[in-house]
């Protein structure tokens, strides 16, 4: 897939790929372009492989818009929706590897059931700790 056209919506970028189709993905993925201004976002550039934002060290595969997880779910929406949260400060609290939280948080592996459940009852914790100081 290329893409011919790139547009931002909201806390998404879409592309025109060279067949006509309308594709998008979750700016959530790309915290440097997400905060980006419009000016900023407009200055990139397009090759055989994706889309580069040299001033911003950003870059988008074109492959990357074919992805099933267009947009982050589970603790992955948690983490990116919220960056203000220590990931490996969560991971240390479960005894979980950082490097494994972060490979959860950017999509790379899924945690089971049971881990998501445990990531998350921990960060609800947390909240109630904070919410009684």
């Amino acid at each position: 897939m290329k893409l011919t056209k790139i547009w931002f919506e909201g806390d998404r970028i879409y592309g025109l790929t060279d067949k006509g189709e309308s594709v998008w993905q979750s700016l959530l993925w790309y915290r440097k372009l997400r905060a980006a201004s419009e000016a900023q976002r407009n200055d990139y550039e397009m090759d055989d492989e994706g889309i580069h934002w040299y001033h911003l060290d950003e870059d988008i595969s074109f492959e990357s818009f074919g992805y099933d997880d267009r947009e982050p779910q589970g603790i992955a929406l948690v983490f990116l929706s919220h960056p203000e949260l220590n990931a490996a400060a969560v991971a240390g609290r479960l005894n979980i590897s950082q490097s494994l939280m972060a490979q959860y948080i950017s999509g790379l592996k899924k945690p089971s059931k049971e881990r998501e459940a445990l990531i998350l009852s921990e960060l609800k914790s947390i909240g109630r700790e904070l919410a009684n100081l």
